[in-house]
């Protein structure tokens, strides 16, 4: 399994979104774990710390494999996302909005993956659903990404 380009999309547009709203507020984590940490806590409540895990465990290996960046990253027991400090330490938004994001390519891919088996697991609805409970509704206004069907 590889990320698509739709959940690669996806996973830009929220990437994108916790880049700007890091912004009006003291320095934080990179976007990456800012959503990965809203990911975790929004699924940890539907399928436990478990569930999680296994999830998160599965799309790292399958993101090491198309992002060679990810290799010291890895997953506590209980979900957490640790060695991913140096993978974008300076995310630019502005870079972002003109479709170049290489320095955060492992992170787009990771989200991506999570994303991707969260709708093979759950079905995109639910996904959907969940993902809406964690970040506002701005962020699914693309129709391309709430209404296409995975391909």
């Amino acid at each position: 399994m590889t990320a698509t380009p739709r959940m690669r999309d996806f996973a830009h547009s929220l990437l994108t979104y916790e880049a700007g709203a890091g912004k009006t507020f003291e320095p934080m984590d990179s976007p990456t774990l800012r959503v990965y940490e809203k990911l975790r806590q929004c699924i940890d409540e539907f399928v436990g710390v478990a569930g999680f895990l296994s999830l998160a465990t599965r799309a790292l290996a399958l993101a090491k494999r198309e992002a060679p960046s990810l290799s010291a990253a890895r997953v506590t027991a209980d979900g957490a996302l640790q060695g991913l400090g140096e993978l974008e330490p300076q995310f630019n938004i502005d870079r972002e909005r003109a479709g170049k994001y290489p320095s955060c390519e492992g992170g787009v891919i990771l989200i991506a993956l999570i994303l991707g088996l969260l709708c093979i697991f759950l079905g995109e609805a639910l996904t959907l659903s969940l993902l809406r409970n964690t970040w506002p509704d701005e962020v699914f206004d693309d129709p391309s990404l709430a209404n296409r069907r995975t391909a």
